[in-house]
């Protein structure tokens, strides 16, 4: 691994048994999304709705804990969802998940199909390392609103992501900032697959896997690097 990711002692205080599992890769090819990605998409959504059986999202036991996780912080998950829950939600509607680009495609395919956050982020775009941690309140966090770029500060105690240059990712994983977003001219890319109790680590590690080969499978040649479990 070539970027260093670290968890506070305050948000493993906060979130007792969160994971987390990443996949490294470099000579990525990206691009539009294609017929292949788009299919991988309508598959998880058919993996998902085999999974829930009829229940909806906020009822499976580990978007659940993601719920009662943000809440611990003072969001609302039922407005404020995590990444997760957010794109289960659209699977199950008759618009099905969007198609954004290849390489998010894929990432996005997998957080459905096993019901875990999935996030990536661009390597040459992240400043330093990334850090998971609470917020002061001071942060920056550039983002777009109206077709023009704005920028927020996290509530104090919010947990968010972060590089050297200010917040990429606002509540935990519910809004990732466009500065290090995977985009179709991307080469080198950090998938970041979080859980809480009481998913099992090994599902965490499967869907990494599964991932992992997905990459390899629509980037031939490139150089991936799965990183272990690490809890907290």
């Amino acid at each position: 691994m070539t970027l260093s990711l670290t968890v506070s002692d305050e948000v493993r205080a906060l979130v007792p048994g969160f994971t987390h599992v990443t996949v490294e890769a470099h000579g990525l090819v990206g691009g539009p999304s294609t017929d292949a990605s788009a299919a991988l998409l309508d598959d998880a959504a058919r993996r998902l709705a085999v999974r829930l059986a009829g229940r909806a999202p906020h009822e499976d036991p580990h978007m659940a804990a993601w719920r009662t996780a943000y809440t611990a912080f003072g969001a609302k998950p039922s407005r404020t969802r995590n990444s997760a829950e957010a794109l289960a939600r659209r699977a199950l509607t008759d618009a099905g998940l969007p198609r954004i680009n290849l390489l998010v495609d894929l990432y996005n395919a997998v957080s459905v199909a096993h019901l875990i956050p999935v996030g990536g982020e661009d390597i040459d775009r992240i400043e330093g390392g990334m850090r998971l941690v609470r917020a002061r309140g001071d942060e920056e966090f550039v983002t777009a609103a109206g077709g023009e770029e704005t920028v927020e500060h996290p509530e104090p105690g919010e947990v968010v992501w972060r590089d050297g240059l200010g917040v990429t990712c606002r509540r935990w994983n519910w809004r990732q900032g466009p500065r290090t977003r995977l985009d179709e001219d991307t080469v080198s890319g950090i998938f970041l697959l979080e859980s809480l109790e009481p998913m099992p680590v090994a599902e965490v590690e499967t869907a990494a896997a599964e991932l992992a080969e997905l990459l390899a499978k629509f980037s031939p040649g490139a150089e991936i690097t799965i990183a272990g479990a690490d809890g907290g």
